[in-house]
């Protein structure tokens, strides 16, 4: 049994800062909102000091009756921030017009900004707490997905098209800009070493349905199945390793199912050698969702008590309990309404459809708190 070699530089260390939460949203950081709305107001204190300048002879300075451009923007910033001193006046009849039609309304427009500002930032941020806490106190019989690359992503896809929602998926990854990738496609995220518990408690492992480890290094998976097990003893656990010599590790570590990506790979490409046409028939049997699609579901109350070869779809094998059995093992050879089936099912034009549709309904969500 081989496992590569690990060594402290080659894994992420998080010692440094805690890892976070990541949910999807369209909405600026209140940074990029702050700096925007000083850019505003700074745009109206520039306005207002131009047009004061412009008819600076009609303002009086009680200092010394000369009103330069430093008392220019002394007056106006005095004046937009309404403390209004008054030793800068507007004297004549057009200075205190403009400052009636010009810096009045200039006036409520930067307090409007410098006031909404604040609002808004401290508005946002709750919101994003009370969000943070629902979706913590809410989340549960959801799909955890530790690795978001290739096959994280296939893994999300093929869940999606299936019928998950997007919000029932919270993708573990320790970069950054990888959960960051995540929450653009709609997903929530969360940053941090998956084999260390307190992350996988923050994306609520413990109350999730199943954890798909999709990680680039077998002994890192099984850290990771391990630690997933711990917190839960009812998960399922669906792994991917690249050696095949690794599936009983996985295995012993809790892993309900594990796929050897590279055997798999390998027999594919050996089968579409041998027989082009079977390797296309696999290749389409394994992308949900168009032409031929495995599928499991249970019995219907019309194929309850018949043969499998009866039923409408190509039976390949049944569930009974806990046993998976072949379509032609005389146990099976009547169905009861408890089974369920694995089939090949034609892909209707109308699920064809349903399914474009939610992927083009996956773009990034209208809700998302910043990494915290």
């Amino acid at each position: 049994m081989r496992l590569p070699s690990s060594s402290t530089a080659d894994r992420p260390t998080f010692e440094d800062r805690s890892p976070g939460i990541s949910l999807p949203r369209y909405v600026a950081g209140p940074l990029v909102q702050v700096a925007r709305r000083l850019l505003l107001a700074t745009g109206v204190m520039a306005l207002a000091v131009v047009l004061v300048y412009l008819d600076r002879r009609g303002y009086h300075d009680n200092h010394d009756s000369e009103v330069s451009f430093t008392d220019v923007l002394y007056y106006v910033t005095v004046s937009l921030s309404t403390t209004g001193y008054g030793d800068i006046v507007p004297a004549s009849d057009g200075a205190r017009l403009l400052t009636t039609f010009c810096i009045t309304p200039l006036r409520v427009a930067f307090l409007i900004i410098l006031v909404g500002t604040t609002l808004e930032v401290l508005t946002e941020r709750t919101r994003d707490q009370w969000r943070l806490a629902y979706w913590r106190k809410h989340l549960r019989d959801h799909t955890v997905i530790v690795g978001f690359g290739t096959k994280g992503r296939s893994a999300a896809e093929t869940l999606i098209s299936g019928g998950l929602n997007q919000d029932q998926i919270v993708v573990v990854d320790p970069d950054a800009q990888v959960v960051e990738s995540a929450n653009a496609l709609g997903f929530a995220g969360v940053v941090g070493d998956a084999t260390r518990s307190d992350v996988l408690v923050r994306a609520r492992a413990d109350r999730a349905r199943q954890v798909v480890i999709a990680t680039q290094r077998d002994d890192t998976a099984v850290l990771v199945a391990l630690t997933a097990r711990q917190l839960s003893k009812h998960i399922r656990i669906v792994a991917s390793v690249r050696e095949q010599e690794n599936v009983p590790l996985l295995r012993q570590s809790g892993a309900d199912a594990v796929i050897t990506s590279a055997s798999a790979v390998g027999r594919l490409l050996g089968l579409s050698m041998m027989s082009p046409s079977s390797g296309a028939v696999m290749e389409d049997l394994i992308q949900h969702g168009k032409g031929l699609s495995l599928k499991e579901r249970p019995v219907t109350n019309e194929e309850a008590g018949g043969s499998p070869r009866d039923c409408a779809d190509l039976v390949v094998s049944v569930i009974r309990g806990h046993r998976l059995l072949p379509y032609d093992d005389p146990d099976v050879a009547t169905l009861e309404l408890t089974d369920r089936l694995v089939v090949i099912h034609r892909v209707t034009p109308e699920e064809e459809h349903q399914i474009a549709r939610r992927a083009q309904d996956r773009g990034p969500g209208s809700w998302r708190i910043p990494r915290r």
